[in-house]
């Protein structure tokens, strides 16, 4: 099971980690790498908080953006049948397959 903290404004997927024996989280749609271990939760945001600052500063320091462009266009393969179950779904729905998938993915993200 994957799970998310934000931190500041900033969401975080939250693992635990068998080999080590703690949670680890890491920032996600950042300019880079930032992430952070603890045993329980406290400690989450208290690392969280402590690596998102030295993140953030290390990027105003050298002047880059810390949150990641996306550009709104990404590939999906999926097996013929599951796309033609998909094209009569949103027909259904009165949408086209676009703003159909794009309605899903946000229900689904946003659950």
């Amino acid at each position: 099971m994957i799970n998310t903290m934000t931190i500041n404004g900033f969401r975080a997927v939250i693992q635990y980690d068998p080999e080590i024996e703690l949670f680890r989280g890491e920032f996600v749609g950042l300019n880079g790498g930032a992430d952070f271990y603890a045993a329980d939760i406290e400690g989450l945001k208290r690392e969280g908080e402590i690596s998102l600052r030295v993140f953030l500063d290390m990027c105003a320091e050298d002047g880059v953006d810390p949150v990641r462009a996306f550009s709104g266009k990404f590939n999906v393969r999926v097996p013929p049948t599951l796309h033609a179950d998909l094209v009569q779904a949103a027909a259904a729905a009165g949408k086209s397959l676009n703003q159909w998938v794009a309605d899903s993915l946000d229900s689904a993200a946003h659950a």
